[in-house]
């Protein structure tokens, strides 16, 4: 399977580099990704879920970064296992360059191999489902660079946790409640913080 793509970032080149090297903003726009943790320098142990076409897998996987130049390339290098829905495995060289002051083409070349059930529904289907993923995470990653550094901090889990401890505090929900939608990273701050600036 060959994949190749430039998508546009709102932000510079350096902080490009540095959200693609985060692994909290990568765990928040990776489509289906449980875990990311660091497993040595430059590599990552990534559990996540996927589905292409009929084929419904949990899968574990290693990614490892190799001949990067910061600010400006880097190859990743993966492989993961997906029981019996099978396995995958390959490269992709991404690259950045500056489009303006606050502007960055990305651009990407994946190349990869894949066996077990995935090899058997067809590459028709193994491209379509790589593309819809590659463009759900570049939809989420220019979400995430569109905000402020507070707004990228994992936003799916801050809400609830606001819920879980405002009952407790009637005027902090006053306050949420009463902010505009302009203000929307204020409210996705821990209760405690906001008991700090009042």
């Amino acid at each position: 399977m060959e994949l190749s793509e430039t998508h546009t970032l709102p932000v510079s080149q350096q902080r490009a580099w540095e959200a693609l090297n985060d692994t909290d903003i990568l765990h928040a726009c990776i489509p289906g990704c449980e875990t990311i943790e660091a497993d040595g320098e430059h590599a990552y142990n990534v559990v996540l879920s996927a589905s292409v076409g009929p084929v419904k897998a949990r899968f574990k996987g290693r990614m490892q970064l190799t001949d990067i130049e910061a600010p400006n390339t880097y190859t990743i290098v993966f492989e993961g296992q997906g029981g019996a829905a099978g396995f995958g495995k390959g490269t992709t060289r991404v690259t950045l360059a500056p489009e303006g002051d606050e502007a960055t083409r990305l651009e990407y070349t994946a190349s990869a191999q894949i066996g077990g059930k995935l090899a058997q529904i067809g590459s028709r289907l193994v491209d379509g489902a790589a593309r819809k993923l590659a463009g759900e995470f570049f939809k989420r990653l220019g979400v995430q660079l569109g905000g402020d550094a507070g707004a990228t901090a994992a936003p799916a889990v801050s809400e609830p946790a606001a819920d879980e401890t405002m009952p407790q505090n009637s005027e902090s929900h006053e306050a949420a409640d009463g902010e505009s939608g302009g203000d929307a990273p204020k409210r996705k701050k821990s209760w405690t913080a906001w008991i700090s600036k009042s």
